[in-house]
């Protein structure tokens, strides 16, 4: 019986040295940035897991907040999508995918617009708070 129990306490003693997993490799809640060229700035996310799904908004330029849709994050990998409009006024969708490793996501970003699609890499940084 004295053995067991000294199994099981050290069982739980190493249990404790290992720690748990890094909090940002198991969940992409946060503000995240990431630099647009083509905007000559940051755009920002603000994203939140809620089980596997993932909400949020994407902060524009002029304060507006765009609903993130269809966010999955399942084994550190992370989508979800940003309906919105251009500043002309034709619908579009931004859509993420990517793997989510300490504070930053890394994958595919793709703006769908009626009449193209523009896609390239996505790196996104967690914002310390």
């Amino acid at each position: 019986m004295m053995r067991r129990l000294l199994v099981a306490a050290l069982v739980v003693a190493c249990a404790g040295l290992v720690g748990p997993a890094h909090a940002g490799d198991n969940d992409p809640t946060g503000t995240w940035k990431w630099h647009v060229e083509r905007l000559k700035g940051d755009a920002t996310i603000k994203l939140k897991l809620e089980g596997d799904k993932v909400t949020g908004v994407m902060l524009r330029k002029n304060g507006e907040e765009l609903k993130v849709e269809d966010g999955t994050f399942k084994d550190g990998a992370i989508s979800f999508r940003v309906p919105g409009k251009t500043p002309g006024g034709k619908p579009m969708v931004h859509k993420y995918e990517g793997k989510l490793v300490g504070d930053t996501i890394k994958g595919k970003a793709t703006i769908e617009l009626p009449d193209q699609s523009v896609s390239g890499d996505w790196e996104a940084k967690r914002v310390k708070e």
